[in-house]
């Protein structure tokens, strides 16, 4: 059975999670692992703290001695073990991480003591917390850390190496070919001849795989020909897991992108997506690869890659990708004449914390999307948005 005229987004992006297998894993050094998808479990091999530890410079003493001078008996550095427990009347001087000695059961701050006369002090304030960081209050040996599908970030290379787990298991990354398609177009190296432009979605798309961590393949631009698109396409896949063709996919004499890649087998499963701009998207499978279709114009390449794409790649490594949105008034209304399909605008936030469109000719407008700050969905069937409406703002 042929795909739909037109799928909605919600439909689109079911069905290309849904055909998503995660990629095999492998062992990367902790210093290569930042932005890779975790492919399993990461459990503590200590307590964390590891020992009870002092939260702040001050005195380790008894709390039944608070009352009375405090004879002075040591002191404390982080990094090394006490010289000896704290008895009755006794404290030490001890410094912020140090473990506490045996017999504490308290650290007073060094603003709330006083001197007492040589080697005492005396406690001045009127109560005092604990200041101590129980061993183990924060993770026990054998606890989980972190969870299969996280995206590491600096904070989680943190607990990474906390918990002493140096080469994490990540799922591989997707290989990525990228195939710009058209006459028109040429390299950005070169000045463009009349009827010629640059060639800037091979470059965008490269360039957004490689913000989400993944690096990509960007190939030399494809003739407007089924033969050679065709050989193009075929060639990609035998090198990559995710091909991403631009341009050729719309209902033009010279989009011959979706018969070329039903040349190589590839089953479509659909041509045309609900979203105003990149309404001319194509999905299909052959085999273990997966290829898409984008349109020519950079700001639907742009957005399809964003709601469509990066998410088909992080569940290729096993992440479930869900941008997080923010609500934001909108400082003026929004009018739309096309309302059969939902509208992907461009937004940029005021000094306020409000939003407001881009100044956007079209799809061509690659130049919108740079003064943006995220996009807003307005659904199908919505002409207009009113001023001051809250709204979600998706960052890019």
């Amino acid at each position: 059975m042929s795909p739909p005229a037109l799928t909605s987004f919600e439909d689109a992006l079911r069905i290309v999670l849904d055909r998503a297998r995660v990629l095999d894993a492998e062992s990367v050094a902790i210093a290569d692992a930042l932005n890779r998808i975790l492919a399993e479990d990461v459990r503590s091999d200590m307590d964390m703290p590891p020992f009870d530890k002092s939260a702040m410079d001050g005195y380790a003493c008894r709390r039944a001695d608070l009352g009375g001078e405090l004879r002075v008996v040591g002191t404390v550095p982080a990094g090394q073990a006490p010289g000896r427990a704290i008895g009755p009347g006794e404290c030490a001087r001890i410094m912020t991480g140090a473990a506490v000695p045996e017999g504490a059961d308290c650290v007073i701050r060094l603003e709330d003591a006083r001197d007492g006369g040589p080697d005492a002090v005396r406690f001045i304030a009127d109560g005092t917390p604990d200041n101590i960081c129980a061993r183990g209050e924060d993770v026990r040996a054998g606890d989980v850390v972190l969870r299969r599908g996280v995206r590491l970030r600096p904070q989680h290379i943190a607990v990474l190496a906390s918990a002493g787990c140096t080469h994490p298991r990540v799922a591989r990354q997707p290989r990525v070919g990228v195939i710009p398609t058209g006459d028109e177009l040429v390299e950005p190296d070169v000045r463009p001849g009349p009827s010629q432009i640059r060639n800037s979605n091979g470059c965008q798309l490269c360039a957004q795989a490689l913000a989400m961590g993944v690096a990509p393949r960007r190939y030399a631009v494809a003739a407007d020909r089924t033969e050679a698109l065709a050989a193009a396409v075929r060639a990609a896949r035998d090198a990559n897991d995710v091909v991403l063709v631009s341009g050729g996919v719309s209902m033009g004499a010279f989009d011959l992108v979706p018969d070329a890649l039903e040349r190589n087998g590839v089953r479509l499963l659909f041509r045309k997506i609900a979203v105003k701009p990149g309404m001319p998207t194509v999905f299909g499978v052959q085999g273990n690869a997966y290829f898409f279709g984008l349109a020519g114009n950079p700001v639907s390449t742009f957005v399809v890659f964003e709601i469509l794409v990066k998410p088909f790649l992080f569940a290729l490594m096993g992440h479930d990708f869900r941008p997080f949105t923010g609500r934001a008034a909108l400082a003026e209304r929004i009018v739309r004449k096309d309302v059969a399909r939902d509208g992907w605008i461009p937004v940029r936030r005021d000094a306020g914390g409000a939003v407001r469109a881009v100044a956007y000719h079209g799809p061509a407008h690659v130049t919108s999307v740079t003064a943006a700050d995220g996009l807003i969905r307005v659904p199908k069937g919505v002409a207009e948005v009113a001023e001051g409406t809250l709204v979600d703002v998706r960052p890019i």
